[in-house]
């Protein structure tokens, strides 16, 4: 697994991630800022490479002036779903926000995808009902990057 940093040339097999992952994780609406998302080529979003293919995508940068990092679109191929393909994204995320200064990173996921969140230790801060769209809501997580291990069950509630 090797990762790379985004670039024209990954924009139809990062649509196809999310048409992949559409209405499992992500509201049909979101397509659209996904895409604007893309054309921004926002610094720090990366694709995954499993055998020359892109099966993987997210994005982590840290708000000048501040010590929190923000993690977006984080997509995953369903054929690479529970081998351990998220657990090395975020390792790479966490990785990178440390380096550029941030104590934590800021979440905002849906109900649909915040369990792997607290497998790796995020805290739930926040949930709002039907933002994305009936049924589909907001939860505002958080990872701590100053302490060692944080207690999922403890600290984070669905």
């Amino acid at each position: 697994m090797k990762f790379l940093n985004y670039n024209d040339a990954h924009y139809d097999n990062c649509l196809k991630l999310f048409n992949n992952n559409c209405l499992q994780y992500f509201a049909e609406n979101e397509r659209v800022d996904y895409i604007a998302f893309l054309k921004r080529k926002s610094a720090g979003y990366c694709v995954g490479i499993s055998d020359g293919n892109i099966v993987s995508a997210f994005g982590i940068s840290v708000t000048p002036g501040t010590s929190i990092a923000g993690l977006s679109w984080i997509l995953v191929s369903p054929n690479f779903t529970g081998n351990g393909m998220g657990l090395k994204m975020m390792a790479r995320a966490k990785e990178t926000a440390l380096l550029e200064g941030a104590s934590f990173i800021d979440i905002t996921a849906s109900q649909l995808c915040a369990h792997f969140f607290k497998k790796i230790g995020a805290k739930k801060v926040n949930t709002t009902n039907n933002v994305w769209g009936p049924g589909m809501h907001i939860i505002d997580i958080e990872i701590s990057l100053g302490s060692a291990v944080v207690d999922a069950a403890e600290n984070f509630y669905v």
